[in-house]
């Protein structure tokens, strides 16, 4: 579904990584800050542009040349919720939706499952400038699925929340995945998410580079370099 290769020069390394992707299938990205992991989704996602290589997602070329951002078929979760302000947490999750298909009711149905699921009914019509930190990470990850994207893009989503919210959007990930059949590309420094996102597939980076590939079990029980040695070790 997904096939990658490209490179990314920056100022003091390249990045170059490949990457292939079946549906509903998921890797992860780990190393050390500033290993590349964040560029890496960058350049999938279109918010920034590599200088080599080529980027398929299921027959469409997003580069190159390089795919307008609002064509782009590919979901992206970070640390920050980025929600609009101004609007309610309804009106963030609905904002994506082609306005074509908003009133379809196929759509109004998966909306209406995002919001159950994700507990949301309580704060639809609030102003999302009022909810918590907590309650925003779930209308962004709602937000992010009511276009039902075939890839979604996580670079440390769950950071600085509370354990049992983060095992609530991990189940909640994979359910969709299998339900949907969207692919993933985790980027996280918590050993559980990677064992429960993406047990099968890591890639290790370092210095832009992958130096180690496999299952986080193996990857842990066997790591390639003495960083990521320590690094597990840290964990």
């Amino acid at each position: 579904m997904l096939e990658a290769e490209f490179t990314k020069y920056r100022r003091d390394f390249e990045v170059r990584v490949s990457l292939q992707l079946g549906a509903a299938q998921s890797v992860g990205l780990f190393g050390a800050s500033g290993a590349g992991k964040s560029t890496v989704l960058a350049c999938i996602a279109g918010i920034e542009q590599p200088d080599d290589g080529h980027i398929d997602l299921g027959g469409l070329r997003l580069f190159p040349p390089s795919l307008s951002l609002y064509q782009r078929p590919v979901g992206y979760l970070t640390q920050e919720p980025s929600l609009f302000p101004h609007l309610s947490v309804g009106e963030n999750v609905t904002f994506g939706v082609p306005k074509r298909g908003a009133s379809h009711p196929e759509r109004l149905s998966w909306i209406a499952t995002l919001k159950d699921r994700l507990k949301l009914a309580p704060l639809w019509d609030a102003s999302a400038a009022r909810i918590s930190g907590g309650q925003a990470r779930r209308v962004a990850l709602a937000r992010m699925l009511a276009r039902k994207p075939p890839l979604v893009l996580l670079d440390e989503p769950f950071a600085g929340l509370d354990r049992q919210l983060v095992r609530e959007l991990i189940d909640d990930l994979i359910f969709w995945s299998k339900t949907i059949g969207f692919s993933m590309i985790v980027v996280d420094h918590q050993s559980d998410v990677l064992m429960r996102l993406c047990p099968e597939s890591v890639i290790v980076l370092e210095q832009g580079q992958v130096v180690q590939r496999g299952a986080w079990s193996d990857i842990c029980s066997a790591p390639a370099t003495p960083l990521l040695r320590l690094l597990l070790a840290q964990l």
